[in-house]
């Protein structure tokens, strides 16, 4: 039997459709993603901790789910918000149907929505928090006054789910590089698996650290470079992350920021970080390179960005949003540290900016290199 959903936004608006996950009610932040593909990847971005996913594209789950597309152990949206959902998967990887995949996963989904009205309220009006109500828990008073008491929570504690609780060596199950040429120290904000792939791919031993590591622990490992990942949430509150990146700054250890770790090395540059109208979310942004001109096709998933007002003198900025001229990368002048604001792994995406990850090796290399002749 078909259940019935309402969706319920801050400003009013019910939407009502059917409810394609577990039976219950969730509050969230909602935000749009216009990715074609992907969706596996992207409902299981830690980054989404938090938030009520809209996927613009019509159609979600025609290929189903399996493990290889996962970017962590679970979905961590908070829900899901559809047009439509496949009740049958087609593809020779597929072992789930999605709708199997969102119950397993105790997720809330409402489908049968008009997803297009849906996101033109969240451009024209700002982000909106909503809440997803379904079966027996649906009670659209009740949904203002949770949504109201949501909205006053902190979210800082949101790293304390996803964060390496203790120092640990990641290893891929699936592939192991003969040689091992670097050691990279990853703050784990909530990183994807495809990032440390890439890493691991590109010869480097991976060590994952909690968000609040003491600074001594993070020497003693003596890193070759370190790697500042995505995770959810307002990069503002984590303090201890960002007293602890300034204080690296004056080593000679190289750095590279992927999103929230983009915005984490900004502040502990001294610049400030706003909260976009709604963000950037999908795999079809295009990036510029500001001093070649070339044009990038880039995956995206943030609601931040620095303020261009309180860029340092010490920094470069290297890559503008063709959107909305949006700060997307930078560069310090005297540290061979830079950042990106989008995702260069492209899981989902194309692999226009994968190339960054390559900097990042010669960044370290250099500093190797360096050390040697200093021995010398």
């Amino acid at each position: 039997m078909t259940k019935l959903a309402n969706l319920i936004l801050e400003n009013g608006t019910i939407f009502s459709g059917i409810n394609v996950g577990i039976e219950g009610e969730i509050v969230g932040e909602i935000v749009f993603n216009t990715a074609i593909t992907g969706y596996q990847e992207i409902l299981t971005d830690p980054s989404y901790l938090g938030q009520i996913i809209v996927f613009t594209y019509p159609h979600i789950g025609n290929v189903g789910t399996n493990t290889q597309d996962e970017e962590s152990k679970k979905i961590h949206a908070n829900g899901i918000i559809m047009r439509s959902i496949s009740k049958i998967d087609s593809n020779f990887r597929s072992t789930k149907n999605i709708l199997q995949y969102i119950k397993k996963n105790k997720i809330i989904a409402i489908s049968d929505i008009d997803t297009r009205k849906l996101t033109h309220i969240i451009r024209n009006n700002g982000s909106q928090y909503g809440c997803i109500q379904s079966g027996k828990y649906i009670n659209i008073r009740y949904a203002f006054k949770k949504i109201k008491k949501y909205k006053k929570k902190s979210k800082e504690k949101k790293i304390k789910y996803l964060t390496t609780k203790k120092i640990k060596i990641w290893n891929n199950k699936n592939y192991f590089s003969k040689k091992k040429t670097f050691h990279v120290v990853v703050y784990n904000f909530g990183v994807k698996k495809s990032i440390l792939k890439i890493l691991d791919k590109m010869g480097c031993k991976i060590t994952l650290v909690s968000y609040n590591i003491n600074i001594k622990k993070i020497i003693s490992l003596n890193p070759s470079g370190i790697l500042l990942s995505n995770g959810p949430g307002d990069p503002r509150s984590y303090i201890v992350a960002i007293k602890n990146v300034k204080k690296l700054l004056n080593f000679s250890i190289p750095i590279f920021g992927i999103c929230l770790g983009h915005q984490i090395l900004a502040l502990s540059l001294g610049s400030k970080i706003i909260k976009m109208k709604f963000g950037h979310h999908g795999s079809n942004h295009p990036v510029q390179n500001i001093l070649t001109k070339r044009v990038f096709i880039t995956s995206q998933n943030h609601n931040f960005t620095i303020d261009p007002k309180t860029i340092k003198k010490n920094m470069s900025v290297t890559h503008i949003s063709l959107f909305d001229k949006t700060i997307q990368g930078i560069s310090l002048k005297n540290h061979l540290s830079f950042s990106f604001q989008g995702h260069p792994e492209s899981n989902p995406g194309t692999h226009d900016i994968k190339k960054l990850f390559n900097k990042f090796i010669k960044n370290m290399k250099y500093k190797e290199k360096k050390c040697q002749k200093e021995k010398i």
